[in-house]
Protein backbone atom coordinates (compact mmCIF):
# COMPACT_ATOMS: atom_id res chain seq x y z
CA UNK A 1 0.00 0.00 0.00
CA UNK A 2 1.39 3.39 -1.00
CA UNK A 3 0.69 6.66 0.78
CA UNK A 4 -0.97 7.98 -2.38
CA UNK A 5 -3.01 4.96 -3.43
CA UNK A 6 -6.14 6.06 -5.27
CA UNK A 7 -4.87 9.64 -5.68
CA UNK A 8 -4.62 11.47 -8.99
CA UNK A 9 -1.91 13.95 -9.93
CA UNK A 10 -1.32 16.45 -12.73
CA UNK A 11 2.32 17.34 -13.36
CA UNK A 12 3.59 20.36 -15.27
CA UNK A 13 7.25 20.70 -16.16
CA UNK A 14 8.72 17.39 -17.35
CA UNK A 15 11.22 18.04 -20.14
CA UNK A 16 13.56 15.04 -19.85
CA UNK A 17 14.82 12.41 -17.40
CA UNK A 18 16.78 15.05 -15.45
CA UNK A 19 13.75 17.25 -14.79
CA UNK A 20 12.78 17.88 -11.18
CA UNK A 21 9.19 17.20 -12.21
CA UNK A 22 10.21 13.74 -13.43
CA UNK A 23 11.87 12.94 -10.12
CA UNK A 24 8.63 13.94 -8.40
CA UNK A 25 6.52 11.93 -10.85
CA UNK A 26 8.48 8.74 -10.21
CA UNK A 27 7.99 9.05 -6.47
CA UNK A 28 4.27 9.83 -6.76
CA UNK A 29 3.82 6.80 -9.00
CA UNK A 30 5.77 4.60 -6.58
CA UNK A 31 3.39 5.70 -3.83
CA UNK A 32 0.38 4.66 -5.90
CA UNK A 33 -0.79 7.86 -7.60
CA UNK A 34 -2.24 7.88 -11.10
CA UNK A 35 -0.51 10.56 -13.17
CA UNK A 36 -1.25 13.04 -15.93
CA UNK A 37 1.53 14.97 -17.66
CA UNK A 38 1.59 18.04 -19.87
CA UNK A 39 4.09 18.91 -22.56
CA UNK A 40 4.76 21.81 -24.86
CA UNK A 41 5.85 21.52 -28.47
CA UNK A 42 8.95 19.43 -29.10
CA UNK A 43 8.93 17.99 -25.57
CA UNK A 44 6.11 15.60 -26.48
CA UNK A 45 8.42 12.80 -27.61
CA UNK A 46 10.47 13.01 -24.40
CA UNK A 47 7.43 12.91 -22.13
CA UNK A 48 5.77 10.05 -23.99
CA UNK A 49 8.98 8.01 -23.96
CA UNK A 50 9.46 8.52 -20.22
CA UNK A 51 5.88 7.56 -19.39
CA UNK A 52 5.65 4.51 -21.66
CA UNK A 53 5.79 2.02 -18.81
CA UNK A 54 3.54 3.96 -16.44
CA UNK A 55 0.04 2.41 -16.37
CA UNK A 56 -3.05 4.55 -16.93
CA UNK A 57 -1.01 7.65 -17.67
CA UNK A 58 -2.53 10.67 -19.41
CA UNK A 59 -0.31 12.92 -21.57
CA UNK A 60 -1.74 16.18 -22.94
CA UNK A 61 -0.36 19.30 -24.64
CA UNK A 62 -0.48 22.57 -22.72
CA UNK A 63 1.07 26.00 -23.19
CA UNK A 64 0.69 27.67 -19.78
CA UNK A 65 0.39 31.07 -21.47
CA UNK A 66 -2.81 29.94 -23.20
CA UNK A 67 -6.03 30.07 -21.19
CA UNK A 68 -7.72 27.91 -23.81
CA UNK A 69 -5.10 25.18 -23.49
CA UNK A 70 -5.21 25.33 -19.69
CA UNK A 71 -9.00 25.00 -19.82
CA UNK A 72 -8.72 22.02 -22.15
CA UNK A 73 -6.07 20.33 -19.99
CA UNK A 74 -8.01 20.52 -16.75
CA UNK A 75 -11.25 19.57 -18.48
CA UNK A 76 -9.56 16.45 -19.88
CA UNK A 77 -8.13 15.56 -16.48
CA UNK A 78 -11.56 15.96 -14.92
CA UNK A 79 -13.08 13.69 -17.53
CA UNK A 80 -10.41 11.01 -17.18
CA UNK A 81 -9.86 11.14 -13.42
CA UNK A 82 -13.24 12.33 -12.13
CA UNK A 83 -11.45 14.98 -10.08
CA UNK A 84 -7.92 15.79 -8.96
CA UNK A 85 -5.88 15.37 -5.77
CA UNK A 86 -2.41 16.68 -6.60
CA UNK A 87 -1.00 19.46 -8.79
CA UNK A 88 2.75 19.81 -9.36
CA UNK A 89 4.03 23.13 -10.75
CA UNK A 90 7.61 22.91 -11.99
CA UNK A 91 7.51 25.55 -14.69
CA UNK A 92 9.85 28.51 -15.13
CA UNK A 93 11.19 30.50 -18.05
CA UNK A 94 12.82 33.83 -18.88
CA UNK A 95 14.08 34.90 -22.31
CA UNK A 96 17.81 34.24 -22.50
CA UNK A 97 18.75 37.80 -23.35
CA UNK A 98 16.85 39.12 -20.33
CA UNK A 99 18.04 36.38 -17.98
CA UNK A 100 21.66 37.22 -18.78
CA UNK A 101 21.14 40.99 -18.72
CA UNK A 102 21.76 43.33 -15.81
CA UNK A 103 18.53 43.87 -13.91
CA UNK A 104 18.37 47.51 -15.02
CA UNK A 105 18.49 46.37 -18.64
CA UNK A 106 15.66 43.82 -18.52
CA UNK A 107 13.09 44.51 -21.21
CA UNK A 108 9.46 45.08 -20.34
CA UNK A 109 8.49 42.17 -22.59
CA UNK A 110 11.04 39.85 -20.99
CA UNK A 111 9.91 40.77 -17.49
CA UNK A 112 6.28 40.16 -18.43
CA UNK A 113 7.06 36.80 -20.01
CA UNK A 114 9.11 35.58 -17.03
CA UNK A 115 6.42 36.55 -14.50
CA UNK A 116 3.62 35.12 -16.66
CA UNK A 117 5.18 31.70 -17.18
CA UNK A 118 7.02 31.33 -13.87
CA UNK A 119 4.49 32.81 -11.43
CA UNK A 120 1.08 33.63 -12.90
CA UNK A 121 0.85 30.13 -14.34
CA UNK A 122 0.53 28.77 -10.78
CA UNK A 123 -2.43 31.06 -10.12
CA UNK A 124 -4.02 30.06 -13.43
CA UNK A 125 -3.56 26.36 -12.67
CA UNK A 126 -4.89 26.67 -9.12
CA UNK A 127 -8.04 28.37 -10.38
CA UNK A 128 -8.78 25.41 -12.63
CA UNK A 129 -7.65 22.79 -10.12
CA UNK A 130 -9.93 24.02 -7.32
CA UNK A 131 -13.24 22.64 -8.61
CA UNK A 132 -11.61 19.31 -9.50
CA UNK A 133 -10.01 19.02 -6.07
CA UNK A 134 -13.28 19.87 -4.37
CA UNK A 135 -14.76 16.79 -6.04
CA UNK A 136 -12.21 14.73 -4.10
CA UNK A 137 -12.64 16.62 -0.83
CA UNK A 138 -9.51 18.74 -1.17
CA UNK A 139 -6.00 18.43 -2.52
CA UNK A 140 -2.37 19.47 -2.49
CA UNK A 141 -0.52 21.89 -4.77
CA UNK A 142 3.29 21.88 -4.77
CA UNK A 143 5.43 24.41 -6.67
CA UNK A 144 9.18 24.48 -7.20
CA UNK A 145 11.20 27.54 -6.23
CA UNK A 146 14.80 28.48 -5.37
CA UNK A 147 16.82 30.52 -2.87
CA UNK A 148 17.43 33.18 -5.53
CA UNK A 149 13.93 34.45 -4.73
CA UNK A 150 15.11 36.02 -1.48
CA UNK A 151 18.88 36.37 -1.83
CA UNK A 152 21.06 37.56 -4.66
CA UNK A 153 22.43 34.60 -6.62
CA UNK A 154 24.73 35.86 -9.40
CA UNK A 155 23.41 34.90 -12.86
CA UNK A 156 19.93 34.02 -11.51
CA UNK A 157 18.85 37.62 -12.09
CA UNK A 158 15.34 37.97 -13.54
CA UNK A 159 14.39 34.45 -12.47
CA UNK A 160 14.95 35.45 -8.85
CA UNK A 161 12.33 38.16 -9.23
CA UNK A 162 9.92 35.71 -10.84
CA UNK A 163 10.44 33.15 -8.06
CA UNK A 164 9.78 35.83 -5.45
CA UNK A 165 6.42 36.45 -7.11
CA UNK A 166 5.80 32.69 -7.18
CA UNK A 167 6.45 32.36 -3.45
CA UNK A 168 4.11 35.24 -2.63
CA UNK A 169 1.50 33.55 -4.81
CA UNK A 170 1.95 30.31 -2.84
CA UNK A 171 1.17 32.10 0.42
CA UNK A 172 -1.88 33.94 -0.88
CA UNK A 173 -3.21 30.85 -2.63
CA UNK A 174 -2.84 28.89 0.61
CA UNK A 175 -5.12 31.43 2.29
CA UNK A 176 -7.53 31.58 -0.63
CA UNK A 177 -7.88 27.83 -1.14
CA UNK A 178 -7.76 26.71 2.48
CA UNK A 179 -11.57 26.71 2.90
CA UNK A 180 -11.69 24.22 -0.01
CA UNK A 181 -9.29 21.93 1.92
CA UNK A 182 -6.57 22.61 -0.65
CA UNK A 183 -3.03 22.98 0.64
CA UNK A 184 -0.38 24.97 -1.26
CA UNK A 185 3.35 24.65 -0.54
CA UNK A 186 6.66 25.34 -2.22
CA UNK A 187 9.94 23.41 -2.29
CA UNK A 188 13.08 25.53 -2.45
CA UNK A 189 15.53 22.97 -3.77
CA UNK A 190 19.27 23.30 -4.04
CA UNK A 191 20.97 23.36 -7.45
CA UNK A 192 20.35 20.35 -9.69
CA UNK A 193 21.57 19.36 -13.13
CA UNK A 194 18.48 20.16 -15.17
CA UNK A 195 17.81 21.61 -18.60
CA UNK A 196 16.74 24.94 -17.12
CA UNK A 197 19.83 25.13 -14.89
CA UNK A 198 22.02 25.33 -17.98
CA UNK A 199 20.50 28.71 -18.75
CA UNK A 200 21.65 30.16 -15.43
CA UNK A 201 25.32 29.42 -16.04
CA UNK A 202 28.25 28.57 -13.72
CA UNK A 203 26.27 25.61 -12.36
CA UNK A 204 29.41 23.55 -11.63
CA UNK A 205 30.72 26.25 -9.31
CA UNK A 206 27.38 26.23 -7.47
CA UNK A 207 27.66 22.48 -6.85
CA UNK A 208 31.19 22.91 -5.53
CA UNK A 209 30.12 25.73 -3.22
CA UNK A 210 27.26 23.71 -1.72
CA UNK A 211 29.61 20.80 -0.98
CA UNK A 212 32.03 23.17 0.74
CA UNK A 213 29.57 25.33 2.68
CA UNK A 214 26.30 23.47 3.33
CA UNK A 215 26.09 21.97 6.85
CA UNK A 216 25.61 18.48 5.39
CA UNK A 217 28.46 19.02 2.88
CA UNK A 218 26.57 17.53 -0.04
CA UNK A 219 24.30 18.33 -2.94
CA UNK A 220 20.78 17.00 -3.35
CA UNK A 221 19.34 14.80 -6.09
CA UNK A 222 16.06 14.76 -8.01
CA UNK A 223 14.89 11.83 -5.92
CA UNK A 224 15.21 13.92 -2.75
CA UNK A 225 12.76 16.42 -4.18
CA UNK A 226 10.44 13.57 -5.11
CA UNK A 227 10.48 12.30 -1.53
CA UNK A 228 9.56 15.70 -0.08
CA UNK A 229 6.88 16.35 -2.71
CA UNK A 230 5.28 12.97 -2.03
CA UNK A 231 5.22 13.75 1.68
CA UNK A 232 3.60 17.15 1.08
CA UNK A 233 0.93 15.46 -1.02
CA UNK A 234 0.23 12.75 1.56
CA UNK A 235 -2.30 12.77 4.42
CA UNK A 236 0.62 12.98 6.87
CA UNK A 237 1.17 16.61 5.77
CA UNK A 238 -2.52 17.49 6.16
CA UNK A 239 -1.79 20.57 8.31
CA UNK A 240 1.05 22.00 6.23
CA UNK A 241 0.15 24.85 3.91
CA UNK A 242 1.64 28.16 2.83
CA UNK A 243 5.18 26.95 3.48
CA UNK A 244 8.41 27.25 1.53
CA UNK A 245 10.43 24.20 2.55
CA UNK A 246 14.19 24.33 1.97
CA UNK A 247 15.74 21.19 0.52
CA UNK A 248 19.39 22.11 0.06
CA UNK A 249 21.42 20.22 2.70
CA UNK A 250 21.14 23.33 4.87
CA UNK A 251 22.87 25.71 2.45
CA UNK A 252 20.19 28.39 2.97
CA UNK A 253 21.34 28.82 6.60
CA UNK A 254 24.75 30.11 5.73
CA UNK A 255 25.83 33.72 5.60
CA UNK A 256 29.48 33.04 4.81
CA UNK A 257 31.55 30.10 3.71
CA UNK A 258 33.63 28.08 6.13
CA UNK A 259 36.48 29.96 7.80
Amino acid sequence: MGTLDGKTALIFGVANHNSIAWGIAQKLAAEGARLAFTYQGRMEQNVRKLTTNMPETLVVPCDVQSDDELDATFERVGQEFGGLDILIHSVAYAPTEDLKARIVNISRAGFTTALDISAYSLVAMAKRAEPLMRQHGGGSIVAMTYLGSERVVPNYNLMGIAKAALEASIRYLAWDLGPSAIRVNGISAGPLRTLSARGVGNITAMFDLVEQVAPLRRNIEQGDVGDLAAYLCSPTARNLTGNILYLDAGFHLMGLGTM
